[in-house]
């Protein structure tokens, strides 16, 4: 996989398409990764690289019902 510093040097190698249509397969399932997750990024990541839309209508959107581990504060 190509590794770029910004989107500008992805749009100065790859260009760009101002009218980009994504393919919409059967296969295009939801996440349930949390929103800024890195797993939620590396997910719209690989959809952006397959052609598929970002966003799927049942992708999670919120943090309800997550357990994460949260280190201490000292104050």
């Amino acid at each position: 996989m190509k590794s770029y510093r910004n989107v500008f040097d992805a749009i100065r190698r790859d260009g760009h398409d101002e009218y980009f249509t994504p393919r919409h397969l059967r296969s295009f399932k939801p996440t349930s990764a949390a929103p800024g997750s890195r797993a939620k990024l590396d997910q719209l990541r690989d959809r952006v690289t397959l052609g598929l839309p970002l966003w799927h209508d049942a992708d999670r959107r919120d943090y309800h019902e997550l357990v994460a581990a949260v280190p201490p504060r000292y104050f």
